[in-house]
């Protein structure tokens, strides 16, 4: 079993990579936010999210990957998982500007978009998945996914 997260800030091409990388892989894609509306504490007005208890998520992610052979799990918060159980954490990121206009494109609005450029800036995820001990790879505007899919394979 193999099981590889694809996360980081909303807008930096989580899940073109784990679409991509699920079928290249061969592996099973997990939609990380279908599952996460299904653990919802309710509606954050203010900030326009879910308001999601990781360790609900966790547990859900965990069935999953208890049912599944090898996945790919797409989730901003997929890296909150143990890092006992994943293989791989992949990091996405991308430049600010092409963020921010992905966000702009979202109809994410000034205050939201402020905030996930903050989170790129300051790497919030990456520190996030650093801290939890995970194995992990950054994907960015300059890396290749068949470099990702030979280091996965090894």
């Amino acid at each position: 079993m193999t099981v590889v997260v694809v996360t980081g800030v909303p807008a930096t091409g989580k899940t073109t990579l784990a679409k991509k990388l699920a079928i290249a892989l061969s592996f099973e894609y997990v939609d990380g936010n279908a599952i996460a509306k299904t653990v919802s504490d309710g509606y954050d007005k203010i900030r326009d999210c879910e308001i999601i208890d990781v360790k609900k998520l966790n547990v859900e992610f965990e069935k999953i990957i208890k049912e599944k052979k090898s996945v790919v799990i797409d989730s901003h918060l997929a890296h909150e998982l143990p890092a006992k159980i994943i293989d791989f954490c992949i990091v996405c990121k991308t430049n600010l500007k092409t963020l921010k206009e992905r966000l702009k494109t979202r109809g994410y609005s000034k205050e939201k978009i402020r905030e996930n450029l903050d989170a790129e800036i300051f790497d919030t995820v990456f520190v996030e998945a650093k801290n939890n001990n995970h194995n992990l790879i950054v994907f960015d505007d300059s890396s290749k996914i068949e470099d990702l899919i030979k280091i996965i394979k090894k």
